[in-house]
């Protein structure tokens, strides 16, 4: 019995300016410096600052998971 494989993992990628989340060949978010300390992140049309680059991630990861589960309003 062949197996089905799913989705690739999504996985950070560390550039010159910023993080970078992908999922195969998708950008699904980013998260740049901001300043002393500060860090900017977007994905899926949700955007904030946060304090430290772990919750940055985090909240990218949240706001990409909570797209996934969102169902569309007039779709």
């Amino acid at each position: 019995m062949s197996r089905k494989r799913g989705a690739p993992k999504p996985v950070w990628e560390r550039g010159y300016k910023g993080h970078v989340l992908w999922q195969g060949k998708a950008k699904l978010g980013r998260v740049v410096r901001e300043g002393e300390g500060r860090y900017a992140w977007e994905a899926a049309g949700r955007a904030g600052v946060a304090d430290d680059l772990a919750s940055a991630k985090r909240s990218v990861e949240q706001a990409v998971a909570m797209a996934g589960k969102q169902l569309d309003l007039f779709g």
